[in-house]
């Protein structure tokens, strides 16, 4: 005996997970420029896709910063100080 999921019900959970990964990867092309990235040797597109997430989790989580993304992540470019409060705030 199978259980199946009504069409609708199995649709809304397919339209929520894309919007899900839409949503990051718009994010990650905004900010860190993915989409143009022309890494292809070895591992290194999966080293710097995980380095991506990663520094758009810490970016995210910093909230001192009254600014989007991309503008956090350019500051801590800039600033020494604010790159480690970006990395070890907790």
């Amino acid at each position: 005996m199978s259980t199946m999921l009504p069409v609708e019900a199995f649709a809304g959970a397919v339209r929520g997970h894309w919007g899900i990964e839409n949503s990051c990867h718009w994010q990650l092309d905004v900010t860190f420029g993915e989409d143009q990235c022309r890494i292809r040797k070895g591992h290194g597109d999966e080293n710097f896709s995980t380095l991506r997430r990663t520094a758009l989790s810490l970016l995210k989580q910093e909230k001192t910063a009254k600014c989007g993304v991309k503008n956090k992540r350019l500051t801590a470019g800039w600033d020494d100080s604010y790159m480690e409060q970006v990395v070890f705030s907790s």
